[in-house]
């Protein structure tokens, strides 16, 4: 089940701190959500967040995208900021990239965390029978029901009946429904229970579920270890409340300035939001 980190908010925007950006010399760990943080929700990225996030690449800062969506919709991104080498969490946790511009695709799957979806698909469809669910599988496939689309698939979703959907192993579950309140599915989760699995609410009624211990944070802890990051040299924007976890990884855990309540409590400072260009403020910060 997805937790809650709680921490004071910074009462300054972009911070510089001297132990967390470049003037001392130490190379950071920069975690940037996508959707609400890089680009805004019509996936725009201004000029403003490309440039900065490309001169924080170019400063040889260790920026790793990590993001809900899936490989295919993640790699433009990666693209446009210019990332050649270097890592990407996608699905929320579930898929890690190893990125290398010699490979012939541009990167590896370096792991992937998968899950029987059939016991939280069953609970859901019972408490939300109108809602719309699609399935990412371990072959980077999306099976959904009712012809349910979403850019941040990166792929076209294969309609697939219920019992099919039960049947396979899942990186991510996404549930959906224009007939419910965010609210409304905090209720019913809360009611079923959803045990064995990680779970976050978006924006609309849309849920994210992954598998259990499955975050943002969790894939990035790991492949803080491999890079020999200190973890006071970790920074990380996001807006969402799949971003919670990550905020509260980091040393500089930064919301985005219309990101909800509980995920700004969850960071240590806030910035302009996506449509003031909230995380160029951040990136620019990092630079000497």
């Amino acid at each position: 089940m997805t937790t809650m980190t709680e921490t004071s908010v910074a009462g300054n925007d972009d911070r510089r701190d001297t132990n967390q950006n470049n003037s001392a010399g130490h190379k950071l760990m920069v975690a940037l959500d996508v959707d609400g943080t890089l680009v805004d929700h019509d996936g725009h990225m201004s000029v403003p967040v490309r440039e900065a996030a490309r001169d924080v690449v170019a400063a040889g800062h260790h920026v790793t995208i990590a993001t809900g969506r899936s490989l295919n919709a993640t790699l433009p991104i990666i693209e446009h900021i210019g990332i050649e080498n270097g890592y990407a969490v996608c699905s929320n946790g579930g898929v890690t990239l190893r990125l290398d511009s010699g490979l012939s695709e541009g990167y590896e799957i370096m792991h992937k965390a998968t899950f029987d979806p059939g016991p939280a698909l069953r609970a859901l469809r019972k408490r939300l029978p109108s809602a719309k669910y699609a399935l990412e599988d371990a072959d980077g496939n999306f099976l959904s029901t009712e012809r349910f689309q979403d850019a941040s698939f990166g792929v076209e979703a294969i309609g697939v009946d219920f019992q099919t959907m039960l049947e396979a192993t899942a990186v991510r579950v996404v549930v959906f429904s224009t007939e419910n309140t965010p609210e409304e599915f905090n209720t019913a989760i809360r009611h079923i229970g959803l045990a064995g699995v990680t779970y976050s609410v978006g924006w609309t009624a849309w849920l994210d579920i992954a598998a259990a211990g499955v975050t943002k944070a969790s894939a990035l802890e790991q492949l803080r270890g491999r890079l020999s990051i200190e973890p006071h040299h970790t920074v990380a924007v996001g807006d969402g409340r799949n971003d919670i976890e990550m905020l509260g990884w980091a040393a500089r855990g930064v919301a985005m300035g219309q990101a909800p309540e509980e995920v700004i409590a969850a960071a240590n400072e806030v910035t302009h939001s996506v449509y003031d260009d909230g995380a160029a403020h951040v990136l620019r910060s990092l630079l000497p």
